[in-house]
């Protein structure tokens, strides 16, 4: 199979659901934003993060497939999203559960520290892009619910994320002042 199918030569991209738009179109921007997310979450795995972040990170990217996959396609029934309830709360105690052992968060942090956490620090970043962009097409389309609260969790779940690696690294955080 060819990777190059010259389909989208005149500047048009077709949808997993069979449509033909533009590749400018507001789902194209935020579904190639996530998978510019999941290339990200890539070199935050290649700089070796802590196992436990390494594991969150692999489970991330294949659900950000998920999250893509319900952006590009057109839906009969737009609640009906490959991303439910449970994806979500997932994230919230995830980040519960790291928050309790991370000193308290009283002030703006820099990102940086380890590799890794840096990493997850420019993720979290291209995430709020992704979100604004989906939320800009969900404006004119049916967007399912779920993936724009994700996309709202993830952003956090990642800040969090980047803050629990440099826990586990030793790596202080740099408050702004």
């Amino acid at each position: 199979m060819k990777i190059y199918t010259k389909t989208g030569d005149a500047g048009e991209t077709g949808l997993f659901s069979g449509q033909r738009v533009s590749k400018a179109h507001p789902r194209v921007a935020a579904y190639g934003t996530l998978d510019e997310l999941n290339s990200c979450l890539g070199v935050a795995a290649a700089v070796h993060p802590v196992p436990e972040v390494a594991r969150a990170i692999a489970s991330l990217q294949a659900v950000l497939f998920d999250v893509g996959s319900d952006l590009a396609t057109i839906l009969d029934v737009p609640a009906a999203g490959r991303i439910g309830d449970a994806q979500i709360r997932h994230l919230e105690s995830e980040i519960d559960r790291m928050t309790a052992a991370l000193p308290a968060h009283r002030a703006f942090i820099l990102p940086g520290g380890s590799p890794a956490a840096a990493q997850l620090h420019v993720a979290r970043t291209v995430c709020r892009r992704a979100e604004r962009e989906a939320v800009e097409a969900a404006e004119t389309e049916e967007i399912p619910e779920n993936a724009l609260k994700f996309l709202n969790r993830l952003s956090d779940y990642l800040f969090t994320l980047a803050r629990y690696e440099n826990l586990r690294t030793g790596h202080a955080e740099a408050e702004w002042k």
